[in-house]
């Protein structure tokens, strides 16, 4: 049975563009800090994907229930998040620093929380490409603490049902760049809710470090899978970190799949996993691989992440 989750969001118009290579189709939402669709602090603003369609299947859409451009989640698709830079250091009223969304004011002497709402005092200079089957995404920010040049491509591969995130973070500032970047991975699978027929896949055995509610009740270990016991009620949540994978890129390689439409994505990434949460409520489900990234003025790190979306035995 399908969902439908309702929202003033379809009164409004917001920039966007879509792609395809003839297999998949993209509709990709466009950053800008007056009219975009997203304009929080919490992920970064570029590679929104509201729409990602293969084979009959879908596998982004409306997640959440009420929607406001400042809500810190109200994102779709395989959104990214880098953590603060300079937040600690920042007095009340001082600043700090977002990649993917510019330069925020620290509000009190509080710890950093991304649920929160930062005002922003630079957004930077976004500006966008858009060719054939891909996006390409460049943002600068020059700020008196971090500076930087970030471009992101999103790219359908010819003839294949593969998407790619290529990325580029220059540290064009005085100090040194260290930081977390993950990615949420908000696939909803054919608009359904999430239940006993969807699980997740690790190429390693997965063990819980138990971190807010934990799995509880509502999901599983099993060897290498994290299966779903039940449907969730619309309160529930489950949120744990998850161990058992080697500082090796070949540990990044997820699958979550929903064998009641029978439709799975593979995720994979050639740099290694920092660390990773899982997170589920009563619509999706998500495994957030971090990655870490340590980058000294005038250099440059690249790092990838590629999508395979694929048809699956379906499970009455």
């Amino acid at each position: 049975m399908t969902f439908l989750l309702m929202s003033f969001v379809s009164f409004f118009s917001f920039p966007e563009t879509e792609i395809s290579n003839g297999m998949m189709h993209l509709r990709v939402y466009l950053p800008d800090p007056e009219t975009g669709y997203y304009r929080g602090t919490r992920f970064d603003w570029s590679g929104l994907i509201p729409g990602i369609e293969y084979d009959g299947h879908t596998f982004s859409g409306q997640w959440f229930e009420k929607y406001d451009p400042i809500r810190h989640d109200a994102v779709m698709g395989p959104v990214e998040a880098f953590s603060p830079l300079g937040y600690k250091e920042a007095g009340t009223g001082g600043k700090f620093v977002k990649i993917g969304v510019g330069t925020l004011i620290k509000k009190d002497s509080g710890s950093y929380s991304p649920y929160r709402y930062y005002e922003i005092s630079n957004p930077g200079i976004w500006k966008v490409k858009i060719k054939s089957g891909q996006v390409v995404f460049s943002h600068t920010l020059i700020d008196s603490t971090y500076s930087y040049e970030y471009k992101k491509t999103i790219q359908l591969k010819a003839g294949k049902p593969v998407m790619e995130i290529d990325h580029q973070l220059k540290n064009t500032g005085k100090n040194l760049i260290e930081t977390e970047v993950y990615d949420h991975n908000f696939f909803l699978i054919d608009n359904q809710k999430i239940s006993a027929q969807c699980f997740i896949r690790f190429p390693f055995n997965v063990t819980e470090k138990k971190e807010g509610q934990g799995l509880g009740e509502l999901a599983s270990i099993r060897g290498k899978e994290i299966v779903i016991n039940r449907s969730f009620l619309k309160t529930e949540q489950a949120y744990t970190r998850l161990e058992g994978f080697q500082p090796v890129a070949k540990d990044y390689d997820i699958q979550i799949e929903n064998l009641h439409t029978g439709a799975g994505v593979r995720i994979s990434a050639d740099q290694p996993m920092s660390k990773l949460i899982f997170w589920a409520c009563s619509t999706i489900f998500c495994p957030e691989p971090y990655i870490q990234l340590k980058i000294n003025p005038g250099e440059t790190v690249k790092w990838k992440i590629s999508y395979k979306f694929y048809t699956c035995h379906i499970q009455p």
